[in-house]
C-alpha cells in the first residue's frame, strides 16, 4: 500500500479487527485509522491517494469481517465524534454516539427517540442501515446526516438524498458519516424511560442478548416500504421461515443459529468468520429449498477469506 498521510490520530498497520466486532471474528486491516477530530479526518482523506480504499467502521455490531482481513484503511471514529446535544425537539449526535445513549439523553429532554434504545451500535450505523424497531425507523426522524467525502469535504445530506430503504441507504463511495440530526415527537421523560425499560425487558426475554451475536442475521423477506414499514399482506418474518426450514439451533464449527431466536447467528466461543458466514449460507439454501424464499443478509460481510 502507498505511504499514507501524516495524522494526529492513531494509524495502526496490520490491525486485527476481531476485537472490534461483536462477533469477535476477523483478520487484519491494512491500516486502522482513528482520527482525533473532524479536521484530522478531513486532512487524512484529502491527502490519501485515490487508489487506496477506505472502509468506515462503527462498533462492529452488524458486521462479519472475514478471516483474511480487509485490504483497506479502516476508519473508526471515537471520542471526538460521540457528542450528543439537544435543542428543543432536535437531537444532534456524533456518529460514534451509541444508539442507546442517544435515546436516553433524548428522553431526559422529553424527545421521543425510544426506538433507538434497544438497537445495538452507533448512530452512524443506524443511519447507514436505516435501523429501526417497534414501527419506527431512522428515516422517520432524520433531518440531516453530515459526512466527510472521500475528497475531504463536509456535506449535509437529507433523508431524501440518502434514499432510505428497508435496512439500506445510499452514501457516497468512501464517505465517512460524522453526525446526524434527528427530530422526535415530544413526550414525558418519565414515560419515555418507562417505555424503554419495558422494551429492554422484552428484548432480553426474546433475544440472545448475553452471547456473541450481531443482531438479526437476515432481513425479513419482502413486503416493506421504502422507510421500512411492513406491508401486512406480505409481513413475513425471517425467524419463521428459518424455523420452518428446521434450522433453529443449527451449527457449523463454533457458529450456531440461536435456539432462543432463530434469526440470530451466534459465536459459541471459537467460531471463525468462515463458520459464521458458511452457516448463514446453509440457512439461506435450506430456506430456499423448503419455501422458495431467498433470504437476504442483514449482517454486512466484508474482506477476504483466509487463503
Amino acid at each position: 500500500m502507498s505511504v499514507l498521510p501524516a495524522t494526529r490520530g492513531r494509524l495502526s498497520p496490520d490491525r486485527i479487527l476481531s476485537d472490534l466486532t461483536w462477533l469477535r471474528v476477523g483478520g487484519p486491516a491494512d491500516y486502522l485509522f482513528q482520527p482525533v477530530d473532524i479536521e484530522d479526518l478531513q486532512a487524512f482523506l484529502t491527502e490519501l491517494p485515490d487508489r487506496v480504499p477506505v472502509f468506515p467502521m462503527g462498533v462492529g455490531s452488524n458486521l462479519i469481517v472475514r478471516d483474511g482481513g480487509l485490504r483497506a484503511v479502516v476508519i473508526r471514529l471515537g471520542r471526538g465524534f460521540n457528542g450528543i446535544s439537544v435543542d428543543g425537539d432536535t437531537v444532534t449526535a456524533g456518529a460514534a454516539a451509541l444508539d442507546a445513549h442517544v435515546a436516553r439523553k433524548a428522553a431526559d429532554a422529553g424527545v421521543d427517540l425510544t426506538f433507538l434504545r434497544t438497537i445495538p451500535g452507533s448512530i452512524g450505523g443506524a443511519v447507514r442501515m436505516n435501523a429501526g424497531c417497534y414501527g419506527s425507523y431512522t428515516a422517520d426522524v432524520l433531518q440531516k446526516a453530515t459526512i466527510v467525502t472521500r475528497q475531504g469535504e463536509i456535506v449535509d445530506l437529507t433523508a431524501d438524498e440518502l434514499n432510505f430503504r428497508y435496512r439500506q441507504s445510499d452514501l457516497p463511495e468512501g464517505a465517512v458519516l460524522i453526525s446526524a440530526t434527528l427530530k422526535g415527537p415530544a413526550g414525558d421523560p418519565q414515560d419515555l424511560h418507562a417505555r424503554m425499560d419495558a422494551q429492554l425487558k422484552k428484548r432480553d426475554e426474546t433475544q440472545p442478548t448475553k452471547v456473541r451475536s450481531a443482531g438479526s442475521t437476515f432481513r425479513n423477506p419482502a413486503g416493506f416500504s421504502s422507510t421500512g414499514q411492513a406491508d401486512d399482506v406480505h409481513d413475513l418474518k425471517a425467524w419463521k421461515v428459518i424455523d420452518d426450514a428446521g434450522m433453529r439451533g443449527a451449527t457449523r464449527g463454533g457458529a450456531q443459529m440461536s435456539p432462543k431466536h432463530s434469526n440470530f447467528l451466534i459465536n459459541t466461543g471459537d467460531a471463525t468468520a468462515a463458520d459464521l458466514e458458511g452457516l448463514g449460507e446453509e440457512v439461506r439454501k435450506k430456506v430456499y429449498e423448503t419455501s422458495g424464499i431467498t433470504l437476504e443478509w442483514e449482517i454486512m460481510r466484508v474482506g477476504d477469506p483466509l487463503k
